[in-house]
């Protein structure tokens, strides 16, 4: 089981730590909500709390991410990178668990 951060991810989240002046061992958990026909909804912020009976705990270019063993399974191959666009800059999550378009069946024409 695995979430990746790319490299791009990795920096942007340095950057934005070191600017914050973040505690070293601060470490990023990504979270997940939802499955309806809005399909899941992530999260991503900062964590101290760390339960290995708990939590998944993963490293990537020096980024520590973590999340709950039960999402890790939601999670498991899911790639979080950084782009920035002429539309703006953001995360971006690519979760191969999810079936393209997202949402419940119905709302696919299923």
């Amino acid at each position: 089981m695995a979430i990746t951060f790319t490299e791009a991810a990795a920096s942007e989240v340095k950057r934005f730590m070191e600017a914050q002046n973040v505690e070293p061992g601060v470490m990023v958990r990504v979270s997940v909500a939802g499955g309806g026909c809005s399909g899941l909804q992530y999260s991503l912020g900062f964590a101290t709390d760390f339960d290995p009976k708990l939590d998944a705990r993963f490293d990537n270019h020096g980024v520590t991410v973590i999340t709950r063993k039960k999402m890790a399974l939601f999670l498991d191959g899911t790639t979080i990178d950084f782009v920035e666009t002429p539309m703006g800059r953001g995360f971006t999550i690519q979760n191969p668990n999810v079936p393209s378009g997202g949402g419940c069946p119905g709302c696919r024409g299923a």
